[in-house]
């Protein structure tokens, strides 16, 4: 019997966020592939779009014309998935299969830039503060109404994420329920602060500077890393240094450095397969419930779709489905291809 290698042999990763497993097998990513190829958009963007409902001064499917907003723009989306009317309802509280409840919340779109043409990373970190700022001020002002209990800021980034308009521009649904990973992750995060009185985020970010195989950016206030438990091939996480519940809470220079960080990351991203590196991201950050939440640490999650190059996409399908996550490339090798990409964008080299 030999002994276990964790490079080459199958095994579990455990997350203890949303207290989960994920199948790693990493001779699978030696094998040939043949499946499908995704369709690269090769057309260059214009700067401005006269068809494009989010670019300045366009009209949008309610016939309002955006403005000539020259930073971040924020609007109430015009196809929102939750609704702020006040619902009479009456719950069964017999039901055992046929629950149901009401879920009210407001859905917002929020315009990164002005330019149709222009993604995060190709953005200057003065802008991606702007963005940031924007987040602090959703954040609050949304917070602050009654039936609100949680703020979930967003990016589908790319076609292949089933983003249906390429200027660049993120979502919030703010609502009166705590999505399922949310309360997943609210229940996991208080039990380690109950036991530890310290955050779960901060004692496992210590050990990954301490062991530096999953990290891809380190700056004074912020890491970037690979998370042990990743389930998507690229997937990363950005993590405040210091225990920070939620985004208002960040000092001036904490902003900059985020902003700093999400520039790198987005950056190393587009350099690894030379493309607009499509994923789902979003900030996990305390409840607005009115309570406090010392077992919150900021961060944010990056999900992105790809595998072996810009064409070939991670599918979930099949094991995952009806089993558990898998991935093949081990979390270790995925985070020294990203950090050994420049910083540097690779359409200015």
């Amino acid at each position: 019997m030999r002994k276990f290698d964790i490079n080459e042999d199958p095994h579990r990763r455990y997350n203890p966020l949303i207290n989960e497993w994920v199948l790693v097998s990493p001779h699978r990513s030696k094998r040939p592939w043949q499946g499908q190829n995704e369709k690269l958009a090769t057309t260059a963007l214009p700067q401005y779009d006269p068809s494009c409902y989010l670019c300045p001064g366009n009209v949008r499917a309610n016939g309002m014309h955006n403005p000539d907003y020259q930073e971040a723009f924020v609007f109430d989306n015009d196809f929102a998935a939750l609704k702020q009317d006040e619902i009479l309802f009456e719950a069964n509280q017999e039901a055992t299969f046929f629950k149901a409840q009401p879920e009210r919340g407001i859905s917002r779109v929020v315009c990164f830039s002005p330019n149709h043409n222009e993604t995060l990373p190709e953005m200057s970190a003065e802008a991606i503060e702007n963005i940031i700022q924007t987040w602090q001020i959703e954040y609050t002002n949304l917070g602050k109404i009654d039936y609100i209990n949680h703020v979930q800021i967003f990016e589908n980034k790319g076609s292949v994420m089933g983003c249906s308009n390429p200027h660049p521009h993120g979502q919030i649904w703010a609502q009166s329920s705590l999505p399922t990973q949310v309360e997943k992750t609210q229940n996991n995060l208080k039990a380690y602060f109950d036991q530890h009185q310290r955050t779960l985020l901060h004692d496992y970010i210590q050990e990954e500077l301490r062991q530096e195989e999953r990290i891809v950016i380190e700056n004074d206030h912020f890491v970037a890393l690979v998370p042990f438990w990743a389930i998507w091939p690229f997937e990363t996480m950005i993590v405040s240094k210091r225990a920070i519940a939620k985004i208002t809470d960040f000092t001036a220079e904490e902003v900059s450095h985020f902003a700093l960080i999400l520039k790198q990351m987005t950056t190393k991203y587009d350099n690894l397969f030379e493309t607009s590196f499509p994923y789902s991201s979003g900030i996990h950050q305390a409840p607005t419930d009115g309570i406090e939440h010392p077992e919150w640490h900021f961060h944010m999650h990056f999900y992105p779709p790809l595998l072996r190059s810009a064409t070939v996409k991670k599918f979930m399908v099949g094991y995952e489905m009806m089993g558990e996550s898998q991935r093949d490339i081990i979390p270790e090798k995925s985070a020294a291809m990203l950090r050994e990409q420049s910083n540097v964008h690779y359409k200015l080299r």
